[in-house]
């Protein structure tokens, strides 16, 4: 892979051997950024399990304290009296009849989708379409809730779904570099000890084997991992 040459100097800065403390870590991450763009800063967290067995998937939801630093639209499917609590918290579109065939031909104005339990049915027929997007509602994310107010809510304040990849790492964005090392170290812990918490029962050795930090074009840095009991 070529790299560009703001690349190359940053990559620089970064010692690939050394594994830094978090503030460290997330320092060098902003220090790197060198887009002339807000870059979003991503965690790559590399788990001791095997997604292709259903007792080690490890997949939930977090509110990030400083939020994420991006404009989330949000998509809700209700009725009855959760269409208006839905539009209260701030819904940027409540689904209606026509909803459906939009999605399928292909509206995608939208960046999480929430549903009331009884609307399952429903959102169901859209699974082969917001399925590998991820954007398909899930209990265990809580966007399948019947506090549709709520989840509406977190999802603009921030919160963002984690889970396993088909090579055992989850990858999740905690913020933007102009948030700065204190903020983004906030985020950074609340989604460790998110991940830490949902370490399956089935999950043997170590649990945290890496986790990574970069920017969207920077170069990526090792954390330490010891104090999450890796």
């Amino acid at each position: 892979m070529k790299h560009g040459k703001k690349y190359i100097e940053s990559a620089k800065l970064v010692d690939s051997t050394k594994y830094y403390e978090v503030n460290d870590a997330l320092g060098l991450v902003c220090q790197t950024a060198k887009a002339k763009f807000d870059e979003t800063v991503e965690m790559h967290i590399r788990l001791g399990v095997d997604s292709r067995h259903a007792d080690q998937q490890v997949r939930g939801a977090v509110v990030l304290p400083n939020g994420t630093g991006r404009t989330v639209r949000t998509l809700v499917f209700a009725k009855g009296d959760k269409i208006k609590e839905a539009e209260e918290a701030g819904a940027d579109y409540v689904a209606d009849d026509d909803t459906v065939k939009k999605i399928q031909d292909g509206w995608m104005d939208f960046d999480v989708v929430i549903a009331t339990p009884d609307m399952m049915g429903i959102v169901g027929r859209l699974g082969k379409v917001l399925g590998p997007r991820g954007l398909m509602p899930n209990p265990k994310a809580g966007t399948v809730t019947p506090e549709v107010g709520k989840a509406v809510q977190e999802a603009k304040a921030g919160k963002i779904e984690y889970r396993l990849d088909k090579t055992n790492i989850i990858h999740c964005p905690i913020g933007k570099v102009s948030f700065g090392g204190a903020k983004l170290e906030e985020n950074f812990e609340a989604l460790m000890s998110a991940v830490v918490k949902a370490k399956p029962a089935a999950a043997k050795g170590t649990y945290i084997k890496s986790c990574t930090v970069s920017s969207t074009m920077g170069p990526g840095v090792k954390v330490n991992t010891v104090k999450y009991g890796a």
